[in-house]
């Protein structure tokens, strides 16, 4: 089972979510963006090293959010999600087909991964003052 991490970044009160690209296996599914963790990494490290590497900013990470564990057809993968703060950085894509901040509200209108549904089912019964 592959550990991967993911962000839940919130700004302003929108929440940070990115669309895979078209040629990945999970085509077009949005998703909390984060990264597979790599050997002797933390997860904090590996989400500090996936949202620069992928979006050139630097975070700080918090508290654990939650996890998801889900087999696909391809891999089976435990999914770990941490509160993240934005600390610097200019924000730029570099591994998705787009990304956008959206209110909690918003969060209905997207097509996420089957793995990160767990995380928009509780943001949006416990985040509902965002």
């Amino acid at each position: 089972m592959k550990t991967v991490t993911a962000a839940i970044l919130i700004k302003d009160k929108k929440i940070l979510i990115a669309k895979r690209k078209s040629s990945d296996k999970l085509a077009n599914k949005w998703e909390f963006p984060g990264g597979t963790v790599e050997d002797g990494e933390t997860p904090e490290q590996c989400l500090q090293r996936e949202m620069k590497e992928e979006f050139c900013i630097d975070v700080c990470v918090s508290e654990f959010f939650g996890e998801s564990l889900y087999q696909y057809s391809h891999e089976s993968i435990k999914l770990l999600a941490y509160l993240t703060q934005w600390q610097g950085g200019v924000m730029e894509s570099k591994a998705h087909d787009d990304f956008c901040w959206i209110s909690v509200n918003e969060l209905r209108n997207y097509d996420f991964a089957p793995a990160d549904i767990p995380f928009v089912e509780k943001i949006r019964k416990e985040y509902i003052e965002l």
